[in-house]
């Protein structure tokens, strides 16, 4: 693939600036990268917060796993490759919401630290959020939504993360909301507390 000054293309910059959107909002505006093992609640708990925060006239947006697959991402399949590139998107989108001025909660597994590292190179460590959503392997076995891990275990699934490929635990994430021990309530206290101490919420 060709670098962007291999194909002439330029940065337009707007005359509204991403600082003139928070002012208007009246809060920054941020990308909280969410990540642990399918069934662990990361779904669950962004668009819990996102109806607090719109509640609260925040401007926010939820990026979910499946959904971006629907769409944006329909010719991605599940390889190490295609993984990598579905989350490079995703970082792309979301740094232009972040842009935009929302805060912009982002939903996947995203299972590779280097590919979590990729991503906030390209957001931004300062608007980089890394929240881990923590719960072991066999609670969320045990609640298996979607039904995926009872196909796995039927061999169904070849490749799914947590049994048959690696999950790599963030090391210094923001924050860790461990959904095996707390409940949904207490977790959503925990992730506005911290969502205040940085700014992203009044």
């Amino acid at each position: 693939m060709s670098a962007p000054d291999d194909r002439n293309l330029t940065w337009h910059h707007g005359l509204v600036s991403r600082n003139d959107r928070n002012r208007f909002n009246g809060h920054r505006s941020g990308v909280i990268w969410m990540t642990g093992l399918s069934a662990s609640g990361k779904s669950t708990l962004a668009h819990a917060m996102e109806e607090v925060l719109f509640r609260s006239r925040i401007r926010v947006y939820v990026l979910d796993g499946d959904n971006v697959r629907h769409g944006l991402n329909r010719d991605l399949g599940f390889s190490h490759g295609d993984r990598k590139e579905n989350l490079r998107r995703v970082a792309e989108v979301a740094r232009l919401f972040c842009d935009a001025g929302i805060v912009v909660f982002s939903a996947f597994i995203s299972p590779y630290r280097e590919d979590r590292d990729l991503a906030c190179q390209c957001i931004g460590a300062d608007d980089f959020h890394e929240v881990y959503v923590k719960c072991p392997i066999e609670v969320c076995e045990q609640r298996d939504p979607k039904g995926i891990y009872a196909r796995v275990r039927k061999g169904e699934i070849p490749r799914f993360t947590g049994i048959s490929d690696p999950y790599e635990p963030p090391v210094n994430p923001g924050l860790v909301l461990d959904t095996s021990r707390y409940s949904l309530d207490e977790c959503l206290e925990q992730f506005s507390a911290y969502l205040k101490e940085h700014g992203l919420i009044r």
